[in-house]
């Protein structure tokens, strides 16, 4: 049976974020960026640089999205991540390429260096850090980190 776009769009998110540990990137799924956007993945490179990556799990799912261009204010290098049966074709060059095939991706193609201000850099780094160690929080004690969430937003 074919896996729904959802459970296909979950299968290439995994194997794109073990190729992110692979590279030594540290990724983080689904990170609201300061635009109100939610980025798939967003990993931090050892070199400090950002890397976003779009998840796409069909060709209908990518036409009809036209808020990628959006992500590349938010990251030092923009990726997408599709399954092998995606046709490559409808991917803009000018953007990286990350292919799925099982709990196992490639990088097909680098993605264009386009590097961040270094306050929008600093700024991601916070958010990014901020998120990774709230989400820690939560595994290690869900029940306190409920506790300390509503004591945060009754202030």
């Amino acid at each position: 049976m074919e896996p729904s776009f959802p459970e296909r769009a979950a299968l290439i998110r995994r194997a794109a974020a073990r190729l992110c540990a692979r590279l030594d990137w540290a990724p983080l799924h689904e990170v609201r960026l300061p635009s109100g956007r939610r980025a798939d993945i967003l990993a931090l490179r050892p070199d400090g640089g950002f890397v976003c990556i779009e998840v796409k799990s069909g060709p209908r799912d990518f036409l009809v999205d036209a808020k990628w261009p959006d992500y590349r204010d938010y990251a030092d290098a923009l990726f997408f991540a599709v399954d092998a049966d995606f046709p490559h074709a409808l991917l803009p060059a000018e953007v990286g390429l990350i292919v799925a095939a099982g709990l196992e991706a490639e990088l097909v193609r680098d993605a264009p260096s386009h590097p961040l201000p270094a306050a929008r850099r600093r700024a991601l780094l916070h958010r990014f850090a901020t998120l990774a160690a709230g989400r820690l929080a939560a595994l290690e004690d869900p029940a306190g980190f409920a506790a300390l969430r509503t004591a945060l937003r009754a202030e």
